[in-house]
């Protein structure tokens, strides 16, 4: 099937469609202008990200962490959502159910618009006290001070993400499976589709009879199981399927 006639199939599937759910990972963002902070592109000063990303590297300095994530939030913070984002965004309005799944931390789809957003690593605008738990965003860059201080309790605050070593909040996975489980369409986009557990979700759509939709750069391990693969960017794929769509009325 050549890609035009896969564009029109996923239309097609649209059309149809009132559940959906979506899952992205870095490659979206990376249209964007986000680097993935890791490899050679995660260098910063001399240390790369799976040294300042632990809880055991906060413990000893979260001056130093902090200002790693300061810098990471000065990239961050000029970044526009690109016009793959701009369609998900559109979706949300469009269909009855809908859920956006992010592994990204960027708040890139917030930016955009999109409300119902399940980020199962965390936001990097948001503080988390470590003595109380309680969660606050915070857009300024640069910070004010670091490392910042809980204004109620005076306690360090961290970053609200999910760093090496920790698990994912059981709340926010449970849903996500829920939602991946009960989906017609679901769409695993800029995802390598091998980091566990979001690697599943996919996998339990289709065991529940939903079509799959991949869209990446590259083939990834999920590749073999999808009902339908586009290869390329998501920001012109997405526009593309977008205009396909034909919703009854």
């Amino acid at each position: 099937m050549s890609e035009n006639a896969d564009i029109s199939a996923v239309g097609e599937l649209l059309g149809e469609a009132n559940r959906v759910v979506i899952l992205t990972g870095a490659g979206i963002s990376a249209e964007s202008g986000i680097p993935t902070f890791r490899g050679e592109d995660g260098l910063w000063r001399k240390y790369r990200a799976e040294e300042l990303a632990t809880p055991s590297a906060f413990h000893q300095d979260p001056k130093l962490v902090w200002e790693w994530y300061d810098w990471r939030r000065g990239i961050i913070a000029p970044v526009e959502p690109n016009p793959g984002h701009k369609v998900l965004a559109r979706w949300e309005e469009i269909f009855p159910e809908f859920a956006l799944i992010t592994q990204n931390i960027d708040g890139l789809h917030q930016k955009s618009g999109l409300k119902n957003i399940l980020e199962l690593h965390g936001n990097i605008w948001k503080m988390r006290c470590t003595e109380e738990g309680t969660v606050t965003e915070n857009l300024d860059s640069p910070l004010k001070e670091i490392p910042p201080l809980c204004p109620s309790c005076k306690a360090l605050l961290r970053p609200h993400v999910v760093w090496y070593g920790e698990s994912l909040s059981s709340t926010i996975l449970q849903r996500a499976f829920l939602l991946s489980s009960q989906c017609e369409v679901m769409f695993v986009i800029g995802t390598s589709a091998v980091v566990q557990p979001a690697a599943s979700l996919p996998l339990s759509a289709t065991e529940t009879g939903a079509k799959v939709v991949e869209i990446n750069l590259n083939p990834t391990p999920l590749t073999p199981y999808v009902d339908i693969s586009l290869m390329g960017k998501s920001g012109e794929i997405l526009p593309l399927i977008d205009k396909n769509m034909k919703r009854k009325s």
